[in-house]
This record gives structure tokens, C-alpha cells and sequence, in this order.
């Protein structure tokens, strides 16, 4: 998606999205930006829309989607657009570590960076201790398991293309349970990365072990009332991600969560491990996302010392997950004064 590319001298933009979204989740801040003076792009990430097929494969080679492919992805997109620079680069949940890599280690071709809704922390740490969580995580009761290591499963993809339900009731009831829609949606700081804290995370993040994510949100779907009242996500609008996922699958997106947990794949990013973010930069989530505090001191970590030049945190009241499609107002208001002022 792109807007305000009829003037060549204009600023670059790249809004890069998350999961389970594409670039159609930018829809509501691609042209009110582009009409304060800037090029506008908005494209669907490697392994998602209509990238390829051969990549939504659970069998592709998992090298396809180490993040800092992602990062030239993004570069190569520039260069590509007949731009040299990007004037800011803003990602939104998995989109955001893809714009803070950017941020991190093309500092000559990203000049600004803002983070929404997962905070970056950089280089991770090889923390044996993070394989012990699973083990405490099913002792439970009842047993639980962490989302991101459930979706490096090979039946994650058609247990959410196939569900029960049919695909748009699983995403209808996805998206809602991650929205300030949800009433149970009431984050808090956690204090450490161990299965009693993380067992206050709604069921969305630390499962049932028994359970599949269709099943996990499927108790609770919104009502048909709910559903009508609903102005950020309209029936015609679920619409576009139902026929696009139909058609292309989750598992391009899911392939990067492989990634993520394989230890081998956070020793190449070692080499990083004393960088920071030295462009300006700033952080925007939604007052009622869990994913800001989903990993226990991610928040203070960006703030205090991955991020230089960090101009502050911003969560905005109501707003869940989907902040720039709940609040797209206040999102286009924060996110044209911090272009404009660095």
C-alpha cells in the first residue's frame, strides 16, 4: 500500500505490520500521513499477502526468515522506491524488532524509528533457563504453554486456517480478545520471567496446554451486537484478512516465531549484543495491550538502555493491541509530530 508518491523529494515512510496482519492494517494511517507531506509505503512482510507461495510452506528452509532478511527486505524496498534514507521507519508488533534491527544496524539508511506495541530489547540472551519455562509452564494447573512456542508447531497453521469455527469467526474472536474491546484486558508490569508470573497473561499469550489458539478464543467471541458496534474492524474490513489468509495460509508469519525460539539463530545476532538504537526513536502502544509487558522488563530494557535517544512511551487510553486501527486519530497525531520534530 503507498500514498503521497506523486512528488519524488517527498520523505520516506515505512509502516510494517505485525501478526496476524498485513499491510491493509495501515489503511487508516496511510493517507492521513501522506496528506502532512510525506511518501507513504506500507508493504506485506516476507512470508505474508502476496509475497510468494513457496515461502508458506512449514518446510522452507527457517534461514528464509532470520530477522536480519527482513531488515535488507526493507533496505532493497527503499532503495527500490528511488529513496536513499528513510525518514522514519514504525513497526507494530512483529513489525516492530523488524524496524528496530533496521534502526540498530542501518542506522546510514533509517534515520528514525517508532516501536508500537512490542517493546525492542535488542540482542537477546542464550538463557538456558527459558527452556526450563516449558516444563514449569505444564505443571501447572491446568497445565499451560507459551503462544510463541506453540506457533513453531507444525499443526498451529490449520489449527487456525481450519478451526472449528470457520477462519473469520477465529479471527474475529482473535482480534477482539486482543483489543480494548476485551474487558479482561487489564496489563500490569510483571516481575520475572518464571511460570507463576507468567501465568497471569490472559490465555491468549500462556495457553492451555490442551488447547489450540481457535479453541482458546473461541469462548470468547464477541456478540453479534458487539460485532455491529465495532467501528475499527467492520465486517467488510475482517473481510480482506479472511480472503488473504484463506488464500495464502498463516504459516509465512508463523515461520518467523520458529525463528525467534531457536537458539542457533540468537547466536548470530550476538555480534550485536552491545549495540543500541542511536536514531531518535519513541514508543506507542494501546493503554490496554498485554504485549507491552508480555516479556517481564522488555519496557524498562528499551527505554533505559537499548535505545539511546529514546523520546518516550506513549499508551494510549482504550486501545489494545490493534492501536492504529482502534485509535487511528491519536496514532496519525503522535506519530506526525514525531516525524516532523526529528
Amino acid at each position: 500500500m503507498e500514498a503521497g508518491f506523486q512528488d519524488s523529494k517527498r520523505p520516506l515512510i515505512l509502516l510494517l505490520h505485525g501478526f496476524p496482519e498485513l499491510a491493509y492494517s495501515w489503511r487508516k494511517i496511510l493517507t492521513p500521513l501522506a496528506e502532512q507531506g510525506f511518501h507513504v509505503v506500507a508493504p506485506d512482510l516476507r512470508g505474508y499477502g502476496r509475497t510468494g507461495t513457496l515461502i508458506h510452506k512449514y518446510e522452507i528452509n527457517p534461514t528464509d526468515f532470520f530477522i536480519l532478511n527482513f531488515v535488507e527486505d526493507v533496505s532493497q524496498l527503499t532503495f527500490a522506491l528511488g529513496h536513499n534514507t528513510v525518514k522514519t521507519v514504525v513497526g507494530h508488533d512483529f513489525g516492530s524488532p523488524v524496524a528496530g534491527w533496521c534502526a540498530l544496524t542501518r542506522p546510514d539508511v533509517f534515520s528514525s524509528v517508532v516501536l508500537m506495541s512490542a517493546p525492542f530489547t535488542g540482542a537477546p540472551k542464550i538463557d538456558r533457563s527459558k527452556n526450563q519455562i516449558h516444563k514449569d509452564l505444564l505443571a501447572l494447573s491446568p497445565p499451560r504453554k507459551h503462544y510463541q512456542w506453540y506457533y513453531t508447531e507444525r499443526r498451529a497453521n490449520n489449527d487456525m486456517l481450519k478451526s472449528k469455527h470457520g477462519l473469520k469467526a477465529f479471527l474475529r474472536a482473535y482480534y477482539h480478545m486482543k483489543s480494548g474491546d476485551w474487558k479482561g484486558n487489564e496489563p500490569f508490569q510483571l516481575s520475572d520471567w518464571n511460570a507463576s508470573q507468567l501465568s497471569q497473561l490472559p490465555f491468549y499469550y500462556v495457553m492451555e496446554a490442551s488447547k489450540t489458539m481457535a479453541e482458546t478464543v473461541a469462548s470468547e467471541m464477541p456478540s453479534e451486537k458487539e460485532i455491529q458496534e465495532c467501528e475499527w474492524l467492520t465486517d467488510i474490513e475482517l473481510d480482506f484478512y479472511v480472503k488473504e489468509y484463506s488464500r495464502s495460509s498463516f504459516q509465512g508469519g508463523l515461520n518467523c516465531y520458529w525463528n525467534t525460539t531457536q537458539s542457533n539463530f540468537i547466536e548470530r545476532l550476538l555480534e550485536y549484543k552491545d549495540h543500541q538504537i542511536n536514531v531518535p526513536s519513541a514508543f506507542i502502544a494501546g493503554k490496554m495491550d498485554w504485549g507491552v509487558f508480555q516479556v517481564p522488563g522488555a519496557l524498562k530494557k528499551m527505554e533505559e538502555e537499548i535505545c539511546s535517544s529514546f523520546l518516550g512511551t506513549t499508551l494510549i487510553p482504550g486501545a489494545g493491541h490493534w492501536v492504529q486501527q482502534e485509535n487511528p486519530k491519536e496514532v496519525i497525531r503522535l506519530l506526525g509530530e514525531f516525524i516532523k520534530n526529528h
